[in-house]
């Protein structure tokens, strides 16, 4: 089998109305074999059930609080539909899915689960559709025709490299100022001097200057602004690692809350990535 992505073929053997398939190891040249070569062929030469996948983001809840909530849901779900939870960073998936040889019937009872599971989890749900949490935000700027900025210290550009990741960012995003250090702050966003040196880079009203300076500097109609300590060390006695503070708003409002996270450098950023952009996500809804 051509290989488009490199020079290591697939192979494809046929034994006793057995096939054996060989592909190469690299992810990305067997993930190209599986979609041009493997699975055309595959559905060429034999007939396979109907599976639908039903799946919806919630934020703000923990895995077992949602289990413990659908639990009843769960119990009473058809034979042919399971339940999958899928957490990651803040936020959980959860993803039904069924199959059968009569794509109707499938389609027709998968919808009706998922339709009853939306309303259980409705305080939580961010989107019915499987895609990111910077997609949705993506989504709600475009409805309204409104910009984005960012102000990151901690996450060092992390929330702008989500948002440019999905295609036509430049619809609604602007810029943003990664000012880590105490005259980048200052220069950059106009943070008070004499506040960065009482309260601290890490906290309520730095932030919300941050946001401010974002909203004046980027000339943007939302900001998000995030400054904390991502470890392993930097921490002090009354901000141990993981304390962040996130501002979020526009011109006439600015919302902001604190965070405590507990876990490695990396997964504590990724974290704050997600609670921000929620927040925007909530903070859009809010003032539509």
């Amino acid at each position: 089998m051509q290989n488009n992505r490199g020079t290591a073929p697939g192979m494809w053997f046929v034994q006793n109305n057995k096939v054996f398939v060989s592909l190469p190891g690299v992810p990305h040249e067997m993930k190209g074999l599986m979609t041009n070569e493997v699975i055309p062929k595959l559905l060429e030469q034999f007939t396979f059930p109907h599976i639908a996948h039903r799946t919806l983001l919630t934020a703000g809840v923990g895995e077992s609080f949602l289990a413990e909530l659908i639990k009843d849901f769960e119990t009473l779900l058809p034979q042919d539909v399971k339940l999958a939870y899928l957490p990651n960073f803040g936020m959980v998936r959860l993803r039904l899915t069924s199959s059968g040889t009569n794509k109707t019937e499938v389609e027709t009872n998968i919808n009706h689960q998922f339709e009853k599971l939306q309303h259980l989890v409705q305080k939580y749900l961010v989107t019915n559709v499987d895609e990111p949490m910077e997609a949705v935000v993506a989504h709600l700027l475009l409805k309204n025709n409104k910009t984005v900025g960012t102000a990151e210290s901690c996450t060092g550009g992390y929330i702008s490299h989500l948002i440019t990741a999905m295609p036509g960012s430049s619809a609604y995003y602007k810029g943003s100022v990664i000012a880590y250090a105490y005259d980048a702050k200052e220069n950059l966003l106009s943070v008070n001097k004499s506040e960065l040196e009482t309260k601290g880079a890490v906290s309520e009203s730095v932030v919300t200057q941050m946001t401010k300076g974002a909203l004046k500097n980027l000339d943007v109609d939302y900001a998000i602004a995030v400054s904390g300590i991502m470890g392993p060390g930097g921490q002090t006695p009354d901000k141990p690692v993981g304390t962040v503070w996130i501002g979020v708003g526009n011109r006439n409002e600015i919302v902001t809350q604190k965070m405590q996270f507990k876990f490695d450098r990396m997964r504590n950023i990724q974290l704050t990535a997600t609670v921000a952009l929620n927040m925007l996500r909530q903070f859009i809804l809010s003032h539509s």
